[in-house]
């Protein structure tokens, strides 16, 4: 059954950056992996996704700054956030898909999510 836990969450200023992991126990690596956030009063919204030969998709609020990668060896999922602004503070979650599109469906597992705070 396959469990993920995100880490590298936490507090930067505005213009900072900050890598996020995900790893996870079982059998992923045919799976697309996605990142996912959500921010107090709205909904949980796809931020990136990525197959298993390393192909991407990413919400246009968070193209040029944040970029997303795997490494099957590792089972581990990743996010490095640059240039970030207060308007990217949110919880956020991986998640193991079965289909790609950055819509909250066909989701296999969540990660509990770690916190990402952004001040200006």
């Amino acid at each position: 059954q396959v469990q993920l836990v995100e880490s590298g969450g936490g507090s930067v200023q505005a213009g900072g950056s900050l890598r996020l992991s995900c790893t996870g126990t079982g059998y992923i690596r045919t799976y697309y992996m996605a990142w996912f956030r959500q921010s107090t009063g709205t909904l949980r919204e796809g931020v990136a996704v990525i197959d298993g030969v390393g192909t991407t998709a990413y919400a246009d609020s968070v193209k040029g700054r944040f970029t997303i990668s795997r490494d099957n060896a590792k089972r581990t999922l990743y996010l490095q956030m640059n240039e970030l602004n207060p308007e990217d503070t949110a919880m956020y979650y991986c998640a193991v898909k079965r289909t790609s599109g950055l819509a909250a469906v066909d989701i296999v597992r969540w990660g509990p999510g770690t916190q990402v705070n952004v001040s200006s």
